[in-house]
This record gives structure tokens, C-alpha cells and sequence, in this order.
């Protein structure tokens, strides 16, 4: 069953469609997680019980200011990658409202392709469209490649961010 696209692209041979995640998609999420060193150190396997992951992706779903967005070969072929938004208000900057870009993942394989620099490009087009002042992310202290990708694309290291985990 084809859904409905968000986007699409071609990057040399490969149509790549962008879409609204479906809980159907959750294993090949978590899969992505899994086989991010980074993600994987914080405790994202990609197997086994996938409960977790499947109680997030409902309550993302049920919340119209998130959006958990996948990419797919094709229209309905594989996820190669995914990204979650969120539109958050606030009364700094006057009250503009932020869009914030989360769990930016690619698969290994699509890396440098381009895939992401598109994905990035559409969600500060709909934080646009959706009347944003800002788009903002954050990314790891160890994620130097991605460092380097973000400012490629814009992005300027305007913070230091600080989590609390428990």
C-alpha cells in the first residue's frame, strides 16, 4: 500500500521518498538506532523487545507537534533514514516558535549521498511553512562528522547544550 509522499528526490539512480512514519516502520527504526555506534552506547540495540520504541512512536504519532518522518527507497522500499520534528513555543524571541530537529539517522550505506542534506533541507522547509522563527538541533560531542555537516548546511554552533540523564 503506497502512502502518501512528503517529499521525494532522486539522487543518481535511487528515488527516495520522504514520509509520515507508520508504527509499522518502528523495527527498521530501531534498527537504525541500533547500528549507530552512538545511539547504540546509549543503549539503542535495534532487537529484541521493541515495546519501548513502539510506546514513543504512539505517543509521537498522537501529538500534532511532532512529526516522525522516514525516508524510503522508492515509495515504499526500505527506510534509509528518519528524523523527528518537533514545533515548540515559547515567549523568547517575542514568541517565535522553534522547530526542533531530532534523531537525524542515515543508513551506513546512503551515507554521503545526499539523502540527508535533502532530509535537513525539507524539515526547515516545513518549520518555514509551519511559521518557525528558528530551527535548532543538537548532535553529540562525538558526532564530529555530523558537526561538520550541519554547519555545511548552515547551522551555526550558537550553544552548549546540557543533559540530565537518568
Amino acid at each position: 500500500m503506497a502512502r502518501t509522499a512528503l517529499a521525494r528526490c532522486e539522487f543518481g539512480e535511487h528515488r527516495v521518498t520522504l514520509r509520515r512514519a507508520t508504527r509499522s516502520d518502528v523495527p527498521a527504526l530501531a534498527g537504525l538506532f541500533g547500528a549507530d555506534p552512538v545511539s547504540a552506547a546509549r543503549g539503542d540495540s535495534g532487537e529484541g523487545d521493541l515495546t519501548d520504541y513502539e510506546q514513543a512512536f504512539a505517543a509521537v504519532d498522537a501529538d500534532p507537534r511532532h512529526l516522525l518522518v522516514v525516508a524510503c527507497e522508492g515509495d515504499d522500499g526500505p527506510v534509509v533514514g528518519t528524523l523527528q520534528l518537533s514545533f515548540l513555543p515559547g515567549l523568547a524571541r517575542r514568541g517565535a516558535w522553534r522547530g526542533q530537529i531530532e534523531a537525524v539517522q542515515v543508513a551506513a550505506s546512503r551515507r554521503g549521498r545526499g539523502v540527508g542534506g535533502w532530509m535537513i533541507g525539507w524539515a526547515v522547509a516545513e518549520c518555514r511553512r509551519r511559521g518557525c522563527g528558528l530551527v535548532q538541533l543538537t548532535s553529540a560531542v562525538e558526532r564530529v562528522d555530523a558537526h561538520r555537516f550541519y554547519e555545511r548546511l548552515g547551522f551555526t554552533a550558537t550553544h552548549v547544550g546540557f543533559k540530565l540523564t537518568f
